[in-house]
């Protein structure tokens, strides 16, 4: 049995090594494919390209025998490799002529981020850091655009400081608070202003699939050239005026960041032993456990100015409290038929993307539970 169970490993592990060799070739054609794109001004993400050809190998599996969700897994953590490494081949650039581009706060991790994809697309960037002040009106004389890259609280102040850019200068910033700063930018500087929310963290390889929010300020025509830039690095943009975006902030970072807070908050006065609750963890309180836990593993105040920025983010979290306490009051009467009708209200909100969801959670769980390595 031992001997027959090695010879079988042993096929396997060869086959493993082929895989391996298929993966290095595929990488390779992909730079090949990353410098034709950068010669061409393609975005590095072609969706249709994609979803045509998942389909077209979940056929070829289905008629091989192999489960068509595994091939999909396999290629779509493949794709993903993949575009990061046609960043390496850089990207091409759409306005060639405009003067240096100058990142205000570009020694911060978001800030050397967007300084990275601008120079892998051939512009000349500089850097306006906070020792750099005495030094702003040499560095800012002849910029073509100003990216506002600093904290939230201080964003705007800083913002106060850039009134005397070139007046065809395009002026923008990165916040995740976008009324404020927007209008700022526009009683500062008379030239084109353009407020910019990227939906992504400053460690992604890639921006590929990424989502950067774009509010429209003066001279939209000015600035099409950095909308069209975005989308050749792979991000998918969604224009929306900045009271929305501000009030969509609200729930999706603001309460979501509390909650999780305030979780953690309390599992750390509960004090539970972390590996055991880690060690009894079904894959979905894990992933949960991990969302919790990583936002304790970045800035305090970075996630103190996100929650606190508005008077509304104060408001719908002290009515989701409201609504908590009116959660209790239900347990406390042990009223599961108003349990139940709740439940069934807030799925009638779903509709169909509860079932959507579900498939959706499904996957997640599934990559959740392949990364877990339980001790024997």
């Amino acid at each position: 049995m031992v001997a027959e169970l090695s010879k079988l490993r042993d096929q396997i592990d060869d086959v493993d090594r082929q895989m391996v060799e298929l993966l290095a070739q595929r990488l390779a054609l992909v730079e090949q494919v990353g410098v034709v794109k950068s010669q061409h001004g393609l975005p590095i993400y072609a969706p249709d390209r994609e979803a045509a050809m998942l389909a077209s190998r979940r056929e070829e599996a289905e008629r091989k025998g192999v489960p068509a969700d595994l091939i999909e897994d396999v290629l779509r953590r493949t794709m993903r490799e993949s575009y990061s490494s046609e960043n390496d081949s850089g990207f091409k650039c759409l306005n060639p002529e405009l003067r240096p581009i100058v990142i205000v706060g570009g020694n911060g991790q978001l800030g050397k981020l967007f300084n990275r994809l601008l120079t892998l697309s051939g512009y000349q960037v500089k850097v306006l850091g906070s020792q750099d002040w005495d030094r702003a009106d040499e560095i800012l004389h002849d910029a073509g655009m100003v990216i506002v890259s600093v904290p939230i609280h201080l964003t705007e102040s800083v913002i106060a400081k850039l009134g005397n850019l070139p007046e065809d200068c395009l002026l923008a910033d990165l916040t995740s608070v976008k009324s404020g700063p927007l209008q700022a930018m526009l009683e500062v500087h008379k030239g084109p202003v353009v407020g910019l929310h990227p939906m992504f963290g400053p460690d992604i390889p890639s921006l590929a699939k990424q989502v950067i929010v774009y509010c429209d300020g003066r001279n939209p025509e000015s600035y099409q050239w950095l909308l069209e830039q975005f989308q050749i690095w792979g991000a998918t943009l969604n224009r929306i005026s900045a009271i929305e975006h501000d009030q969509g902030m609200t729930l999706i970072q603001a309460l979501r960041h509390f909650t999780s807070f305030v979780y953690g908050v309390h599992l750390a006065e509960e004090d539970p032993k972390l590996e055991q609750l880690m060690s009894l963890s079904s894959p979905i309180y894990r992933l949960e456990l991990a969302m919790v836990g990583r936002l304790f593993a970045q800035d305090a105040q970075l996630y103190g100015d996100i929650i606190m920025s508005a008077p509304q983010n104060i408001a719908m979290i002290k009515r989701f409290h409201q609504r908590f306490g009116e959660a209790i009051e239900m347990l406390d009467a042990q009223d599961k038929e108003a349990f139940k009708q709740a439940f069934g209200q807030v799925s009638g909100w779903f509709g169909d993307y509860a079932e959507h969801f579900l498939a959706e959670s499904q996957g997640l769980l599934r990559q959740a539970n392949d990364s877990t390595h339980r001790k024997a």
